[in-house]
């Protein structure tokens, strides 16, 4: 009897580790997925001529990759996820999404999207030729943790910056699902469900907060330190009995640590007090993120060292009234705020430009609204049923505590719906997957969530690279700026249309940097702008340099501040002054020099 019952088992354990003709067929199919995105993504022409990004511009064979990547993953999420066969392929299509996702502008183009990458790099490469840190060269200085990581690496490294910039969306976004991967595991069992919010979560991110950026960064670390939280540093929390004082007191002195080992929490509390310091060194925002969201998670009786709340805000207020004083005197952080200001900045003032542009910020909101709606429509159901998670309402809803506090240049709202987006899909799965976890999907649902993630898909493909026509630059124009570099001798002011530029990536002390559309405060009328712009550049001790780029001049055009042909007006006006020469040009940019 007991060899048939060891060999029943070790029938099983060869049957469950081998792979089905199904497992082959949805690997496979992320192979031809992958082939089919990147063969389309590298025939697409620069620049980009649409407003509406690379949605516009993206050959059909991209959307049957994505559509065939959808289902291969559905079809292998109704076998069975947990076995030790499936893992391989699930992890497989997973790493086939981010590159499909995160890696098509890579396919695209060798140059990295955006101007704030070049700007990163820049502040990398100045700390590392300077002996100290000088706060008042900027915000940056302020929090230089990010960028001192970022010196270090490339230089023991010897990777080229260039690249690291090009593939940073892929890589952060590897880490962020790494992160969340285990994070989730604090908060469900079921394996089906974790795969899922895995790739909702990446069907969700239309935020584009992934590049080389302190942001990426702290968000990998947000991310690490609510998973030390849930995990080592969890409480065991007894039964509420009521809200009197007595009780109360009972209900909170009653936790006990979830985690037995003294050790294991002792170090994981250290890990999390490292990682706090160093989010507060290398981020505005983040620090009070944390502060909030552990702050919340203990009230709730979920975490067991009470006093790291306190420790958390002893830590940020530490840092803002010394390292970052200097920024800190000049932007006191309750200056601006309020709920309508805060719309105005993050929701109404962006709904505006062009129609395609218009449409673009239209389907971002409609996209977070959707996926709001299915996680409330999930945490329905989750009470319904009696398994609501509070930890995971919590951490969904509190960053829209931030939302009316700080404007924070009309990005608030972005960067709230990405801390809320890893609990908003988990949330969501419990409406998209049967109320059973241990249910395979049926026939009809699996075909109603390959229709969810192909909406979700599009959706975010638009948000994402809604931008494209301005944020995804030309080698003409990457040439224009290594020209600047050339004619531009230290402490010249160099002048762009407006931030699209690829500058800044080196010498970002050696010059002072201007856009036009700050300068004019967005009146570009050739009467009003015009000579702004030419005294300031005069009146330079070094002279300036005009560099006027494609890119910037279609960021303005997109966003409707100004219009076909009135910039061009402007340019012409400000060639044709004194001391005005036109030193380089393409079919993508012009070089203009002026003269003290």
């Amino acid at each position: 009897m007991r060899h048939t019952m060891i060999g029943t088992l070790d029938a099983t354990s060869r049957t469950e580790g081998r792979w089905k003709p199904r497992d082959v067929w949805c690997a496979l199919a992320g192979v031809v997925s992958l082939a089919l995105v990147v063969w389309a993504a590298s025939t697409v022409a620069l620049p980009v001529s649409s407003d509406l990004g690379l949605v516009a511009v993206l050959p059909y064979p991209f959307w049957v990759g994505v559509l065939l990547l959808n289902v291969a993953f559905i079809v292998a999420l109704r076998g069975d996820a947990a076995g030790p066969a499936r893992r391989p392929v699930m992890l497989w299509l997973v790493v086939v999404l981010v590159l499909v996702l995160f890696g098509t502008a890579a396919f695209v183009t060798d140059v990295p999207r955006g101007e704030v990458a070049f700007r990163h790099l820049g502040i990398a490469d100045a700390l590392s030729r300077t002996e100290g840190i000088d706060p008042d060269i900027d915000a940056y200085f302020n929090w230089p943790g990010f960028f001192a990581l970022l010196a270090t690496v490339l230089k023991a490294t010897g990777l080229d910056p260039v690249t690291v910039a090009l593939w940073a969306p892929v890589l952060n976004m590897g880490l962020w699902l790494a992160a969340l991967s285990v994070l989730t595991g604090y908060l469900t069992r079921d394996s089906r469900r974790r795969w899922l919010v895995l790739w909702i979560f990446c069907l969700g991110n239309w935020q584009d907060q992934d590049y080389l950026s302190p942001q990426a960064f702290g968000f990998f670390l947000y991310l690490v330190v609510i998973a030390l939280v849930l995990g080592p540093l969890a409480a065991r929390t007894p039964k509420f009995l009521g809200f009197g004082r007595a009780d109360l007191t009972a209900w909170w002195l009653g936790r006990s640590p979830a985690e037995h080992r003294p050790g294991h929490r002792v170090s994981a509390l250290a890990v999390t007090l490292l990682l706090i310091t160093v989010i507060c060194a290398s981020h505005q925002l983040t620090p009070f993120l944390v502060l909030i969201t552990v702050t919340a998670l203990t009230l709730s009786g979920r975490v067991w060292p009470s006093r790291l709340p306190l420790i958390t805000a002893v830590v940020l207020a530490l840092w803002l009234v010394f390292p970052a004083s200097a920024y800190l005197a000049g932007n006191p952080p309750l200056a601006e705020g309020g709920l309508l200001a805060a719309i105005d900045a993050n929701v109404v003032d962006r709904v505006s430009g062009t129609a395609g542009h218009v449409l673009v910020v239209q389907v971002r909101v409609l996209l977070t609204l959707v996926l709001w709606a299915l996680a409330t429509a999930g945490a329905v159901r989750d009470w319904r049923r009696g398994r609501l998670d509070i930890r995971v309402v919590l951490l969904a809803v509190t960053p829209l505590l931030l939302f009316p506090v700080q404007l924070y240049g009309g990005e608030m709202l972005i960067r709230v719906s990405l801390f809320a987006l890893p609990f908003i899909a988990l949330q969501a799965c419990s409406v998209l997957l049967p109320a059973d976890g241990s249910t395979r999907p049926s026939s009809r649902a699996a075909g109603g969530l390959v229709l969810t993630c192909l909406l979700l898909a599009g959706m975010t493909v638009t948000g994402r690279f809604g931008n494209a026509q301005y944020d995804v630059f030309t080698d003409n124009e990457i040439t224009a700026v290594a020209a600047v570099k050339r004619l531009a001798p230290p402490g010249s002011m160099i002048i762009s249309a407006s931030t699209p530029t690829p500058w800044r990536s080196e010498a970002y002390l050696e010059h002072r940097y201007r856009t036009i559309d700050f300068m004019c405060k967005s009146d570009l009328s050739t009467a009003t702008c015009g000579p702004l712009v030419y005294e300031d550049a005069r009146d330079n001790p070094a002279g300036a340099v005009v560099l006027l780029t494609r890119s910037s001049e279609a960021s303005l055009v997109l966003r409707g501040v100004s219009s076909e042909g009135s910039f061009d007006e402007l340019e012409a006006w400000l060639s044709a002054q004194d001391g005005v020469e036109l030193v380089f040009s393409n079919v993508d940019a012009r070089v203009y020099r002026v003269t003290p």
